[in-house]
C-alpha cells in the first residue's frame, strides 16, 4: 500500500520542490498550507489539499487534518520543513504513532534553555543562560554575569521577541508578558557566524560556514542583514571541530542543521544555538543554486525515511556564496513608495517587492528586498554584498490600519448591470477605479481617483494600483466583479500583498475542465465529462456518458456556446458552437467539454468566503430559455433554509470551495437539484451577475456588494439577514433579431410590486437571439413580494407594459 505523506507547508516562495522529492503518482501526498503558500506547490498532483489562514492556528489546523484523514486515510509520514512547524509535526507523529522526530527528541532543539543546558553538559562553550520568569531572576543573573543581558523567548525564531537590557533601570521598565516563557543570556560582543549543512548521524556531511555582516538582532531594528561564506582554512578547521561536537551532542540521527556561533577577537568559538532544519533567509537557494545541494530534499528524506541524496561530504568552498536582506525604511505595516538599487558584479538573483506593495512581515521571506551573490572568494562576495546594501533603498510609508481605507475597483461593467454595485461600494468606502477607458458616468463615485490602464496586463494594473495608493496612508484593497478581469486583478493583488482570491483559485474556476477534474478528485458531486477536440471525440464521449449531453467551451461566460445535444446531428452543431464561440475579453482554451446532462431545477448560490469559512448568503432559482441553448432569462431569490435540499447544498458548495482552494472573496456557484441530490455545474470567483446581488439585498437585506468590499478590506462581512421575502428579475427579449428603434418602460415601472425597470438596449442596438448574439435583452424588470407567486404576477403585468419598436433583420 502506498504511503500517505502529509506535508505542512508555509513558505510562499519556491523553497522546496516536493514534486522532485516524492512520486505523487505512487504515493498519496496531501498538503496542509495557506492560500499564499500554495502557489508553488504541485497541488494538481496532490491527493488532497487543505488551506488554513495560518499553520499556527491550532483549531484550523486540527480541522484540516481531520478532513485530510477522512478524505484519504491516516498519514503514514508527516513532513514539516519550516522551524515554526516542527513542534506541530512532532506532536502529530506522537498522536498517529508515526516514525520521525517526536516531542521529547525535538524539545532540546526547540527550547533554547534546554539546548544550552545539554551543550554545557557536553563540555561545549555556550553563553551563560538561565530561565527568566520575572525581574528578580534577571537581576540576579546580571549580578552574577554582568550587563548587558539578552532576554529572549525559549522557543523563538529569527530573533523575534529578543530584547537587550543594558542596566537595572532598563530592566525595571521592561514589561514581562504574562504568558511569556523566557530565558536570560549573557550578551557577547563577538562576531556571529552560522554553519549550515547535513549531519549524517555519524559525522558531518556537506556543510558551509558563513559570517554575518551584521546581526539578526540588528535586522529587527531596521539594519540590513547580510552573510558571506568563509574561505579561511584555519577558521573553517576550528568551526568544523565545534560543529561536529555540537551536532553529535544534539542529534540522535541524520538531520539538516543551522548552527549559530560567536567568534571572539581571540579566536574563541561559542555556540549560540542550533536548529534541526535548513537555514532561513536565502540559504536554501544559494545551496541549491551555487553548491548544487538541496537542503530541503535532505530534510524531506530524513523525515520520510528515504535515502538522503545530498549527504555526501564536499571538501572546500569551490564557490563562495552570500546573501542580503534590505528591510523597509518604515515600521511594518508599510507600503512601498520606491525602490532603488544598482546592479553589482557577483549578484546573480534578487527578489524585489513591487512599488505599492503592502509589507506586513512574516519572517525573512517577506522582510523587504532579497539578494543572492556568488564569487571566487569571501572578500569578493563581501564587497558585492556591502555595496548592494549601501546602494539599495527601500523607501516605504507607514500604513495606519485606523485611517480611512481606499478600495480600487478594476473594470466597472455597463451602467444598467453594475451601477448599483458601484453605488454600494462608494457609499461604504473611498472608491477608486482602474479601467481601460477614461472615466465617464463613474466620476460621480470616484472623483479624480482613477487610472486608465490595460486591464488585460497585470503589470499595468499593478502600476495603476500603486499610483492610486501611493499617497494613501490607510489600508488599501482591490475588487472586481468583471469575469474577464478576475485573473489580472488576482495577480496584481498578489504582487501588492492585498487580500484577494488567489490567481490559482481564479484559474481553477475559470477553466471548467480544471474545475471538473478537481471536483471529481475531491468527491464533490458534479457532472461526468470528457475533454474533446473534434466531433469524433465528442461522439465517443456522448456514447460513453449517455444521451443527451451538454457541450460547452472551457472558459467563456454567460452560457455562451453552451448547447444541449440529443443526437449525433445536434452534437456536431453543438461542438462547432463550443469551439468557435467567443466572449469579449476572454481567450479561448484548447478543446471543449462534453458533459452528462443533469436533470432537475437549476439554482445559483452566492457565498461570502472569509478566512476560509464559506457562508451561503442567498439562493436564486434560475429561469432558462431558448432551448437547446441555456440562455438565462431570469432569476428568483426566495427563502431557502427550510427546503429539503438546503443542508446538502451547503455541504456540497463548501466542499467545492475547499477542492478549488477558495478562501477569500464572493463566489457564485451554479448547481442542479437532480433526483440524486445537488450537483455542481460551475463555480465563479466573483459576484453573481444579472442583478442577483441586488435581488439578494431586496430579499434578505444582506448587501453582497458591501460584503465583497469588506472582505477585500480584510474585515468580517455583515451577513445577518434582516428580512426573508422574494425578489425576482425577468429579462425582456425581442421577438426576433432586429435593431432597436425605441424603448419605453414607463408603464412597466408603475406596476405594483415592481421596484425597478431597467433599460438594457438603447436605440440603434442590434440584438441577435441565441445562439447568434450575447444576452440580447431589451430590459430587466425587478419585482419583490412575499411569495414567488406575487413576484410572478407583478412581472407578468409589467411585461405587458413594456413598449418597444424594432426594425427586423433578415
Amino acid at each position: 500500500m502506498s504511503e500517505h505523506v502529509m506535508i505542512i507547508h508555509r513558505w510562499t516562495d519556491h523553497y522546496a520542490d516536493y514534486a522532485a522529492y516524492i512520486d505523487h503518482g505512487v504515493h498519496r501526498v496531501s498538503y496542509l498550507t495557506t492560500e499564499r503558500a500554495a502557489r508553488h506547490l504541485p497541488t494538481e498532483l496532490a491527493s488532497a489539499v487543505r488551506l488554513v489562514d495560518s499553520t499556527e492556528n491550532a483549531k484550523a489546523v486540527r480541522d484540516a487534518i481531520a478532513s485530510l484523514v477522512e478524505r484519504i486515510g491516516p498519514p503514514t509520514r508527516i513532513v514539516a520543513l519550516q522551524e515554526t512547524d516542527l513542534d506541530l509535526a512532532a506532536e502529530l507523529r506522537g498522536e498517529f504513532a508515526l516514525p520521525g522526530p517526536r516531542g521529547e527528541e525535538l524539545a532540546p532543539l526547540r527550547d533554547k534553555l534546554l539546548m544550552a543546558q545539554r551543550l554545557a553538559e557536553a563540555g561545549i562553550a555556550v553563553p551563560a543562560t538561565t530561565g527568566a520568569p520575572d525581574h528578580d531572576a534577571v537581576a540576579a543573573f546580571a549580578d552574577r554575569h554582568g550587563w548587558p543581558v539578552l532576554l529572549k523567548p525559549r522557543r523563538g525564531t529569527a530573533s523575534a521577541g529578543i530584547t537587550r537590557l543594558n542596566s537595572p533601570e532598563e530592566l525595571r521598565d521592561h514589561h514581562f508578558p504574562a504568558d511569556g516563557d523566557l530565558l536570560v543570556q549573557s550578551w557577547l560582543p563577538d562576531q556571529v557566524l552560522h554553519v549550515d549543512g547535513i549531519f549524517t548521524g555519524e559525522g558531518l556531511g556537506a556543510w558551509r560556514a558563513s559570517r554575518y555582516l551584521s546581526t539578526c538582532l540588528e535586522f529587527t531594528t531596521g539594519a540590513a542583514l547580510g552573510s558571506v561564506e568563509i574561505d579561511d582554512p584555519e577558521l573553517l578547521r576550528r568551526v568544523e571541530e565545534i560543529t561536529t561536537a555540537t551536532a553529535g551532542a544534539m542529534f540522535t540521527g541524520p538531520s539538516v542543521f543551522h548552527l549559530e556561533l560567536f567568534a571572539s577577537d581571540t579566536g574563541t568559538l561559542t555556540v549560540l544555538e542550533i536548529g534541526a532544519r535548513p537555514g532561513g533567509a536565502e540559504i536554501p537557494f544559494i545551496w541549491r543554486e551555487v553548491h548544487g545541494i538541496d537542503l530541503m530534499a535532505a530534510a524531506f528524506a530524513h523525515q520520510t525515511g528515504a535515502e538522503d541524496p545530498s549527504a555526501r561530504r564536499v571538501e572546500g568552498p569551490a564557490r563562495v556564496a552570500g546573501w542580503l536582506l534590505v528591510p523597509p525604511s518604515a515600521p511594518l505595516p508599510c507600503r512601498v513608495r520606491s525602490l532603488t538599487t544598482r546592479h553589482e558584479p557577483g549578484r546573480y538573483a534578487e527578489v524585489l517587492p513591487e512599488v505599492g506593495a503592502l509589507l506586513t512581515g512574516g519572517g525573512y521571506e517577506h522582510a523587504g528586498a532579497r539578494f543572492r551573490f556568488r564569487g571566487g572568494s569571501s572578500a569578493e562576495v563581501a564587497d558585492a554584498v556591502q555595496r548592494t546594501a549601501r546602494d539599495t533603498a527601500l523607501r516605504c510609508v507607514p500604513v495606519d490600519p485606523g485611517d480611512p481605507a481606499q478600495l480600487v475597483v478594476v473594470g466597472c461593467g455597463n451602467p444598467p448591470y453594475r451601477k448599483y454595485a458601484l453605488d454600494a461600494v462608494a457609499s461604504r468606502v473611498d472608491t477608486a477605479l482602474v479601467q481601460h477607458t477614461d472615466v465617464d458616468w463613474q466620476r460621480a463615485y470616484v472623483g479624480d481617483r482613477f487610472r486608465v490602464a490595460d486591464t488585460s496586463d497585470p503589470s499595468a494594473v499593478t502600476g495603476a494600483f500603486a499610483a492610486l495608493l501611493a499617497a494613501h496612508a490607510g489600508p488599501g484593497a482591490v475588487l472586481t466583479w468583471d469575469e474577464t478581469l478576475l485573473e489580472t486583478t488576482a495577480e496584481a493583488a498578489r504582487r501588492l500583498g492585498l487580500p484577494h482570491m488567489s490567481p490559482e483559485a481564479v484559474r481553477r474556476c475559470r477553466d471548467k475542465l480544471t474545475t471538473r477534474r478537481l471536483l471529481g478528485a475531491a468527491g464533490v458531486p458534479s457532472a461526468g465529462f470528457r475533454h474533446v477536440r473534434t466531433a469524433q471525440e465528442a461522439l465517443a464521449a456522448a456514447e460513453s456518458l449517455g444521451w443527451p449531453v451538454v457541450v460547452k467551451p472551457r472558459a467563456l461566460a454567460g452560457s455562451i456556446g453552451v448547447t444541449l445535444a440529443a443526437d449525433a446531428d445536434q452534437l456536431s452543431h453543438a461542438v462547432e458552437q463550443a469551439l468557435t464561440a467567443t466572449f469579449p475579453g476572454i481567450g479561448a482554451q484548447d478543446g471543449a467539454l462534453v458533459e452528462e446532462y443533469l436533470s432537475g431545477p437549476e439554482i445559483s448560490v452566492d457565498c461570502a468566503v472569509f478566512e476560509g469559512a464559506v457562508r451561503v448568503v442567498n439562493v436564486a432559482h434560475k429561469r432558462l430559455g431558448f432551448a437547446p441553448y441555456f440562455e438565462e432569462t431570469g432569476h428568483l431569490v426566495a427563502p431557502w433554509r427550510a427546503e429539503p435540499w438546503a443542508d446538502e447544498v451547503q455541504a456540497v458548495v463548501t466542499d467545492a470551495h475547499i477542492a478549488l482552494g477558495i478562501r477569500t472573496g464572493l463566489t457564485h456557484t451554479e448547481l442542479r437539484l437532480t433526483p440524486t441530490g445537488p450537483r455542481v455545474v460551475e463555480v465563479n470567483g466573483r459576484l453573481g451577475g444579472d442583478f442577483i446581488p441586488l435581488l439578494g439585498t431586496l430579499a434578505t437585506g444582506v448587501d453582497l456588494v458591501a460584503a465583497a468590499a469588506d472582505i477585500a478590506l480584510g474585515r468580517t462581512p455583515e451577513l445577518r439577514p434582516t428580512r426573508d421575502r422574494c425578489a425576482e428579475v425577468r429579462f425582456v427579449y425581442p421577438e426576433r433579431d432586429g435593431v432597436v428603434q425605441a424603448l419605453d418602460l414607463t408603464a412597466a415601472a408603475a406596476e405594483p410590486g415592481i421596484v425597478e425597470a431597467v433599460g438594457l438596449a438603447v436605440p440603434g442596438s442590434r440584438l441577435l437571439l441565441p445562439p447568434r448574439g450575447i444576452v440580447p435583452r431589451l430590459a430587466a424588470l425587478l419585482a419583490v413580494g412575499e411569495t414567488p407567486e406575487e413576484c410572478a404576477a407583478a412581472l407578468d403585468r409589467a411585461r405587458h407594459g413594456v413598449r418597444h419598436s424594432l426594425t427586423p433583420l433578415p
